[in-house]
């Protein structure tokens, strides 16, 4: 009896401890600030696709070559805050071990920068123009397929770092998490391997409903490309008959909110729906940052006259008939590029309606569109580059359609205030060009989803008429 007691105290003992390291869950950290928790609160990642924490932020310097020589991941665009060793946009909790994944703010947080040598201002809720997801997600599994990736290299960099890892944490680390970790990583390489067929996303792009479409509703894979440019999340207060998503395809905040986190790897059971909830009421209230340059007061007087008379008024003044409705695609003046319209099919709207089912939180308002919504233009100066695949780089080539460029560069944060867009070509100065292209990817406007034909709304407009309603677009 003694040795049976002893046996099953033993068998006890591991099964807690195999919980306790593996399976424990600490709740999420709470953020005083609404903005914090924007930034770094958990809306459930953490689960079935967090990372190791502390073998995550070893990578880079395992693979430094493919990290742009960084020893973090600012070289994809990730943004660092003083007093933070992770990157805004990634939450931390533990279950079992602490693991680190994706919140809202990866994605929707920018900066802007007055001069070259001005430091970035944050715009939270903004489009992360400088953010390259897919490069982001390739460095992983890049460096999971490479033969640095092994316990003994990870191991000394994170010890290198000061992590408070046991003897016990160590042995989980080698042969448990490190092993585990790089089989799921180059598993997540098979999984995108479609993304190799289409153009590249570059910074401030993404496409988000392809990977859900292909992976959690196990469509087939098919041609389409759904790359759009990251939407900004400012005055998100709902309004009767409104549409979501650049192409309209939900028509409730919620459910936007609720599929924008299982594309961001939630699952059913790991959604955090209480920080969720508090995120939407966050979002509502978030206004965009004010234009911080000169306007001419009499210039911008007129350009709002314009934008009444001129017909912007009817799809972008709040309170109009077509504002936040899906204007149709072929309608003349319209004409933009159809990719993301025809990625967003009639089996992947049904498929995604049913996916939530048995929960408390079911989808009912997915719709299958043709055409793209009229958004409101608050915070325009920070939306650009323009159109929903941010072909375009300033509103001054929004309103001169033949001067639109066929390349250009994206994602660089120095604002150029009379164009009304981010700087967008390579500086002339080797040395400038050099850290130029360092943070910037280039959009070829020849490619599937890229072109920039289209809303040619305002192009024959007087020359005065077009400066004053630039003008005035820049203080909305």
């Amino acid at each position: 009896m003694a040795i049976l007691a002893g046996a099953l105290g033993v068998a006890a003992l591991l099964s807690f401890v195999t919980w306790y390291k593996l399976f424990r869950e600490v709740p999420a950290t709470e953020y005083a600030s609404d903005e914090d928790n924007f930034k770094y609160g958990s809306i459930g990642t953490e689960d079935e696709s967090g990372i190791p924490l502390y073998l995550w932020k070893a990578l880079p310097r395992v693979c430094p070559n493919l990290a742009g020589g960084r020893s973090d991941y600012s070289a994809f665009g990730m943004l660092y805050e003083p007093g933070h060793d992770t990157p805004i946009g990634m939450s931390i909790r533990t279950i079992g071990f602490p693991r680190i994944g994706v919140n809202c703010g990866v994605c929707h947080t920018g900066t802007v920068r007055d001069r070259d040598d001005a430091p970035p201002r944050l715009t939270v809720g903004g489009a992360a123009i400088q953010f390259d997801s897919q490069a982001y997600v390739r460095f992983l599994s890049a460096c999971a397929a490479d033969p640095r990736f092994t316990p003994d290299r990870i191991l000394d960099e994170i010890d290198r770092d000061g992590a408070p890892l046991s003897w016990l944490d160590r042995l989980l680390y080698r042969h448990v998490l490190i092993p585990q970790t790089q089989k799921a990583l180059l598993k997540q390489r098979e999984a995108f391997a479609w993304t190799n067929t289409r153009p590249r996303w570059g910074r401030g792009r993404v496409d988000p409903f392809n990977p859900p479409k292909f992976g959690i509703l196990k469509l087939p894979v098919d041609d389409t490309t759904g790359t759009i440019d990251i939407m900004t999340l400012w005055n998100m207060t709902p309004t009767e008959g409104a549409s979501y998503h650049w192409d309209g395809l939900n028509t409730d905040l919620g459910e936007v909110e609720r599929s924008s986190a299982l594309g961001d790897g939630v699952t059913l059971h790991s959604i955090a729906l209480g920080n969720l909830e508090r995120i939407k009421h966050w979002i509502t209230h978030n206004p965009p940052p004010r234009y911080p340059y000169p306007v001419d007061p009499a210039r911008r007087e007129q350009g709002k006259r314009v934008f009444e008379t001129a017909g912007c008024a009817d799809c972008h003044a709040p309170g109009s008939k077509r504002f936040r409705t899906v204007i149709p695609v072929d309608e003349p003046g319209l004409g933009t590029d159809r990719h993301r319209i025809d990625m967003w099919t009639v089996e992947a709207k049904n498929a995604y309606q049913k996916y939530a089912d048995g929960t408390s939180w079911p989808f009912r308002h997915f719709q299958k569109t043709n055409g793209y919504v009229a958004l409101p233009l608050d915070g325009l100066w920070l939306r650009a580059p323009y159109l929903h695949n941010g072909s375009v780089p300033t509103l001054y080539h929004l309103l001169n359609p033949d001067q639109r460029v066929a390349r250009f560069f994206r994602g660089y944060d120095v604002y150029d205030p009379k164009l009304v867009g981010f700087v967008f070509e390579l500086p002339t100065d080797p040395a400038k060009a050099e850290d130029f292209r360092r943070r910037t990817t280039e959009l070829d406007t020849s490619l599937p989803g890229n072109d920039n034909h289209g809303h040619t709304y305002g192009k024959d407009l007087p020359p005065d008429d077009k400066a004053a309603l630039i003008e005035y677009l820049k203080t909305l």
